[in-house]
């Protein structure tokens, strides 16, 4: 009998979570997507020193002489989620994502410069607008940005998303994908009631599949991509959903795993269903974040934390660039 993996290749397109490269070699995902989080784990193997070193070198000959380690530091940050996406490009036949600074996530403007440098990067590596998603954080003035980026033919994939409201509002902007957390949506249930979700039960299973449904409803050419999941339950729950991009842990279980896996989500069966349309301008959307705990919640904490392993990897890169600068 085929895996469960195998079978869901069949019905969804498997995406790695991951900025481990070998990990990506491992399981031959369509595409691959990272985060701040998931770059800062990986600058920090010792298998992946050598881009990390390379970037750190690239931007000190760019800084000048007179560039403090800070500066060049900041630079080789600018650069190193590329250096990783254009190393994963090498391997999977479709996109990656690259995520722009989450401290940008409520500056309209400057995630437009950041997500125009991002793309610049890898034009002038030669690689193709097609291949490249950029992440934003699903603020109001994230989807804003990402409606100007889709205009200018830069494709987004709106990040930390937790809400119908965010997910409607991605949808008229037109943005080419979504990535709604379904773990970190269970986790903030089981914390806000001390119960324990069955994978059918699961909160963040039924957040995606109303947007999905909604999505195939009204005939929106944005994708869903199901993200973030602390289970193979919550993934199966989601077979057939457009993508799932799944973490190198729950691929391997998947992978390792006999049984039917019937399809779930059905774009056709949507189309049937009885479903209100909704219109979001920024007062909707704000009033409708503001009433939802669990959004409003979880939007702020993802910001911070990716936030958080930002600064850490800036301080990970001055430190690696005191260390090159010592034996040079």
């Amino acid at each position: 009998m085929p895996t469960l993996l195998e079978q869901l290749r069949g019905m969804t397109t498997v995406v790695a979570d991951s900025g481990d490269i070998n990990s990506i070699k491992q399981f031959k995902p369509t595409d691959s997507t990272t985060n701040p989080s998931l770059i800062a784990a990986a600058a920090q193997m010792p298998e992946y020193a050598s881009i990390v070193d390379d970037v750190l070198k690239t931007a000190r000959n760019q800084a000048g002489d007179g560039a403090s380690d800070k500066d060049v530091a900041a630079l080789a940050f600018k650069t190193l989620a590329v250096a990783f996406g254009r190393k994963i490009l090498d391997i999977v036949p479709g996109r990656v994502s690259t995520e722009v600074d989450a401290r940008l996530s409520y500056d309209r403007e400057k995630t437009l410069e950041q997500a125009r440098d991002i793309i610049s990067q890898y034009d002038k590596a030669g690689i193709g607008r097609d291949r490249v998603l950029i992440k934003i954080a699903s603020t109001w003035e994230g989807i804003k940005a990402a409606e100007i980026l889709e205009q200018e033919g830069i494709h987004c994939n709106l990040t930390l998303l937790f809400g119908l409201h965010q997910a409607i509002a991605c949808a008229e902007a037109k943005v080419t994908l979504i990535s709604p957390f379904v773990g970190r949506i269970l986790d903030w249930y089981k914390k806000d009631t001390g119960k324990d979700y069955t994978a059918a039960e699961d909160p963040g299973v039924h957040s995606v599949t109303t947007i999905y449904n909604y999505y195939k409803k009204f005939d929106y050419k944005t994708v869903v991509m199901g993200a973030s999941f602390r289970n193979i339950g919550e993934i199966t729950e989601l077979a057939g959903c457009d993508l799932l991009t799944i973490a190198p842990k729950l691929l391997g279980e998947l992978d390792s795993t006999e049984g039917d896996l019937p399809k779930k989500l059905d774009a056709a069966k949507a189309k049937t269903m009885e479903i209100e349309k909704l219109t979001i301008d920024q007062a909707t959307f704000e009033k409708m974040h503001a009433e939802d705990r669990m959004a409003h919640d979880k939007l702020k904490e993802g910001i911070e934390g990716f936030s958080k392993a930002l600064e850490d990897l800036e301080q990970l890169l001055a430190k690696r660039l005191s260390e090159l600068m010592q034996h040079a």
